[in-house]
C-alpha cells in the first residue's frame, strides 16, 4: 500500500483528479475562496505530507505537468494570433499601461516594504510579484532577493489577483476587453490569465500577451530602479 502511495503513477493521478475535483466544486458554488488553485494547493500539500512524499518525489511524478505547461504557451500564442484584429491599433497604448504598471507594481511593493522595516534581500523579493514565476526568481536572484520568498509571493499574488481581480473590473466599471485582458495579465500572471479566459476569448489573448510584456519590463526595470534607489538612499542589508 505505501509503495502505491509512492508511486509516479498514483501521484499523477491524484495531482489532475484534486484539480478536477477543485474546478467541479468551483463552478458548483461559485464562491471565490474555493478557487481550483488555492484549494488544489491545500489539499495536495496537505495530502503529500500525510503519506510522506517526498517534494523531489512529487515534482518528478508530475513532471509531465510542467511539459505541458509549455503548450499552453504555444495554445496562448494560437489564441493572440486569432484575435490580432482587436490589437493592431493599440500597441502604444498597452506598452505603455504595461510599462507604468510595472513602475507603479515595483514602486508601491518596495515603499511599503521599506517604510515596514525590510531590509534589501526582503524588497528585492517582492518586487518581481506581478510576474510569471520563472521569469520572477530569476530577476529576484540577479537583484540579491531570495528566490523561495520570491515564488511564494507570486503565487499568492496570483491567487488574489484571479479571484478579486474581475470583480474589482467590474465595480470600477471597466468595460474595456482590452483593458481587462491586460490588467489581469499583468497583475496576476498565470491565474490572472485563466480568469480572463473565462471573461472572454480577446481578453484571454490580451492577458496572455501581457504575461510576456510584464516578465520582459519588469526584468528591465528592476534593476535601474534598485541602482537609482541605491544612489539616492542605500538600503540597508541583512
Amino acid at each position: 500500500m505505501i509503495a502505491l502511495l509512492h508511486s509516479e503513477l498514483f501521484l499523477l493521478a491524484f495531482t489532475l483528479g484534486v484539480y478536477i475535483g477543485a474546478v467541479w466544486l468551483y463552478r458548483r458554488t461559485k464562491w471565490m475562496l474555493l478557487h481550483p488553485l488555492l484549494t488544489s494547493i491545500v489539499v495536495i500539500i496537505t495530502s503529500i505530507k500525510l503519506i510522506g512524499v517526498s517534494y523531489a518525489e512529487f515534482s518528478e511524478a508530475t513532471s509531465i505537468i510542467n511539459f505541458m505547461l509549455g503548450l499552453s504557451v504555444v495554445a496562448l500564442g494560437f489564441l493572440l494570433y486569432e484575435q490580432l484584429i482587436h490589437i493592431r491599433g493599440n500597441v502604444k497604448i498597452m506598452f505603455a499601461s504595461i510599462v507604468v504598471g510595472a513602475l507603479v507594481g515595483i514602486g508601491s511593493v518596495s515603499l511599503i516594504a521599506w517604510l515596514m522595516g525590510a531590509n534589501f534581500r526582503i524588497i528585492a523579493s517582492l518586487e518581481p510579484k506581478s510576474i510569471t514565476t520563472p521569469i520572477a526568481i530569476t530577476v529576484s536572484e540577479h537583484a540579491g532577493g531570495i528566490p523561495s520568498l520570491t515564488s511564494v509571493v507570486v503565487i499568492v499574488v496570483g491567487i488574489f489577483g484571479g479571484i478579486i481581480g474581475p470583480s474589482l473590473l467590474r465595480i470600477l466599471g471597466i468595460e474595456s476587453k482590452l483593458a481587462r485582458g491586460l490588467a489581469l495579465g499583468s497583475g496576476a500572471h498565470a491565474v490572472g490569465t485563466a480568469r480572463a479566459m473565462e471573461l472572454g476569448a480577446v481578453e484571454g489573448a490580451v492577458s496572455g500577451l501581457a504575461i510576456g510584456l510584464m516578465g520582459v519590463t519588469t526584468a528591465i526595470l528592476v534593476p535601474i530602479i534598485n541602482f537609482i534607489v541605491n544612489l539616492i538612499h542605500p538600503l540597508p542589508l541583512p
